[in-house]
């Protein structure tokens, strides 16, 4: 503050007191005055015939200024009274009492005894007199200051509480402490029945759930906050869609950790996305094992500018490896991450490779230079409608790319390899999902051949011409060394991922609409890029080589039903503001997808929610000499042989109506 400011201020606060000053002097004698008048019926006849009047006058000096200097020495002239509280009315009482006590005493003994209603009236209007002045300037500035809250709160958003706990109470109260009023809560839901019809500072409990549309209604709440951070996710799934519902603004309190850490505020608190509508568990993984893996090592991410390859980077990055590899062919994604990562993590010693899975030698000199010990191949096309009109570019690209990986990473000592894959490799109706179901295969026979010393016999598959004699076969490792453990996981739809129906739809929503769904009754599993990471890092912890990994991913949802949700959470009604239109299913897509096939079956892992999936038996050495010519076809670009020879390959992809026919005809989008 400024030196005339404080000046300012002090001027203020002196002409003040000085009026306190004289206020005081004269409350205090008229306090008596009026008792004396009181005692003589309000007749001042009488009390001047009385011989009191002249009591009360020789004694007004003394006691004014007696009266003065307690009050000063009670600090009653340096409070301040716009923040009066119980500091100050105790300081006043006892400051009056003990005057009172003085004047009795003072003017019985140096003028003469006065009536006992002077002494009791008198001391009583003392303190009412006192007292009104300092607490009613209050009450002035209270009363001001609640109209001009009441004009706010007119224009204030009306809030519904979910949950009356810790956390319900601290958003509540933080939202009462809130200088300026945005919010005022009228409501407060909880399932607990023993709080309905109770009041939580002073907003009532009215009812479960089941009363959430009522309310909302007689209350006419604009927005909802979702307070129970302890909230089993399927209970909070089925209230938040309860919420999304009723049009409001939806805001949840993300976890337990802030309550812990006393964070709960409604600042902390974020909007509702679409996964906590999912209502499934987030994966618990154990940080110290992924840390144990990773710490000190080389690490390799093919496909590391996609939206799982640069998650996987983002949580690699945390673990200290000793390198991290990221090998993308476009170089934008690549030198996105690129950028990121330098400014995360400073200290990382980060190489960008910008090259294909599908060329042979720039693979093995990556290799050869750098020597990784973990690779996570997360490099592949995966849009299914783009795929079926390019089947050989999906098996070139899926396949192949893993194929030359694999073998690239075998023969110079990888210990770790790790494919990304997904449940449209399960019973695949598409070329994209057969062509991830070729790439488990590849993995699998790549541990098979390993296993029983065979390794020299793994073709060396569209190399260079030059090359096609075993020339990239040369290693300084020795054949019967190599013990490189391959595994695949599998895992749904992303959340948020390049391609998929969450960025679309809202676009979409945007645009204004219409958004598009190809079927009504079409229906996925859903996880979070966060959540797909951990589980593939979890499982490179569990791998003896050859597993299908497979996360427990909960119940599937219906894109139909993720759609609407979308609409809602982003202010509108669907089929009113936003339509909803049905396409059509595109070409190779299929009404649901199948985490794992049925003769496959599953075991279970230290993580719950995380299964293997035992391997199908398949003539190994078959199957190779199959994706020999498979190969060959594809860099032939014969798209008709290629998709007849997949489905001998794989023999559980069965081509969807609409896949071969569009296909054939061009279309898909």
């Amino acid at each position: 503050m400024k030196k005339t400011e404080k000046s300012l201020n002090k001027k203020n606060i002196n002409y003040v007191a000085v009026l306190l000053v004289i206020y005081d002097i004269v409350a205090v004698n008229l306090a008596y005055f009026l008792a004396l008048w009181f005692r003589f019926d309000c007749r001042y006849s009488m009390v001047e015939s009385s011989g009191y009047l002249d009591n009360f006058l020789k004694f007004v000096p003394i006691y004014s200024a007696f009266c003065i200097l307690v009050f000063w020495g009670s600090k009653l002239y340096q409070s301040l009274w716009q923040f009066a509280s119980f500091n100050e009315f105790s300081r006043i009482f006892i400051s009056s009492f003990f005057t009172s006590i003085v004047h009795c005493v003072g003017i019985s003994i140096l003028f003469g005894r006065m009536p006992m209603s002077y002494y009791l009236f008198g001391s009583m209007i003392q303190f009412s007199l006192l007292i009104v002045i300092r607490f009613g300037y209050r009450f002035v500035l209270l009363q001001k200051r609640n109209a001009r809250k009441n004009l706010r709160i007119a224009y204030a958003s009306r809030v519904m509480l979910i949950g009356a706990g810790v956390a319900g109470q601290m958003i509540l109260q933080d939202i009462k402490r809130a200088k300026e009023v945005k919010d005022v809560v009228y409501c407060i839901i909880d399932d607990d029945s023993s709080k309905w019809g109770k009041y939580l500072d002073g907003v009532p409990v009215v009812g479960g759930r089941e009363h959430i549309l009522q309310a909302v209604e007689e209350y006419g709440i604009q927005k909802i906050y979702f307070a129970i951070p302890s909230c089993d996710p399927e209970v909070k799934r089925d209230i938040l869609n309860i919420c999304n519902n009723t049009g409001c603004e939806l805001r949840n309190l993300p976890g337990m950790y802030q309550l812990v850490n006393g964070e709960v505020s409604v600042a902390s608190m974020k909007e509702v996305a679409v996964e906590d509508l999912l209502g499934r568990a987030p994966i618990s993984v154990e940080m110290s094992d992924i840390f144990r893996q990773i710490s000190g090592k080389v690490i390799l991410v093919t496909g590391g500018g996609g939206s799982i390859g640069s998650e996987l980077c983002r949580q690699i990055a945390t673990h200290a490896p000793k390198q991290l590899i990221i090998f993308d062919m476009y170089e934008n994604n690549a030198y996105d991450i690129e950028q990121e990562l330098k400014e995360i993590c400073a200290g990382l010693n980060l190489v960008v490779m910008i090259g294909s899975v599908r060329d042979s030698r720039k693979l093995h000199k990556l290799f050869e230079t750098y020597k990784p010990e973990i690779v996570f191949h997360a490099a592949a096309h995966k849009h299914v409608p783009l795929m079926e009109t390019s089947p050989c570019e999906a098996i070139k690209n899926n396949a192949i790319g893993t194929y030359k990986t694999a073998y690239a990473a075998m023969m110079n000592g990888c210990e770790r390899f790790v494919l990304i894959s997904t449940d449209k490799a399960v019973n695949p109706t598409n070329i994209m999902g057969a062509s991830k179901r070729l790439c488990e295969m590849i993995i699998q026979s790549f541990d098979k051949m390993i296993k029983e010393g065979r390794v020299g016999e793994l073709p060396v598959i569209q190399a260079h011409v030059e090359d096609e004699d075993g020339g990239l076969k040369v290693s300084k490792q020795k054949l019967s060394e190599i013990s490189t453990e391959f595994v695949a996981v599998r895992f749904g739809n992303v959340l948020g991922s390049n391609g998929s129906v969450i960025p679309l739809f809202k676009k979409q929503i945007a645009h204004g609409g219409p958004v598009t769904v190809t079927h009504p009754d079409i229906i996925r599993y859903f996880m979070t890029i966060p959540e797909a990471v951990s589980l593939v890092l979890q499982a490179a912890t569990y791998a003896n080589g050859g597993e299908i990994f497979v996360l427990d991913m909960g119940s599937p949802m219906k894109i139909d039903t993720l759609a609407k949700n979308l609409i809602r959470l982003s202010g509108f009604t669907p089929n009113v503001d936003i339509k909803i239109e049905y396409t059509g299913l595109r070409p190779g897509e299929k009404l649901f997808e199948e985490k794992l096939m049925a003769e496959e079956g599953i075991m279970s892992t230290p993580n719950k929610l995380i299964h293997i999936g035992k391997p199908i038996e398949f003539d190994t050495d078959m199957f190779l000499q199959q994706l020999k010519f498979l190969m060959k076809a594809c860099f032939d670009n014969r798209d008709e042989d290629v998709r007849e020879m997949v489905m001998k390959v794989v023999t559980t992809y069965k081509p969807a109506d609409n896949s071969v026919k569009e296909a054939a005809a061009g279309t898909g989008n």
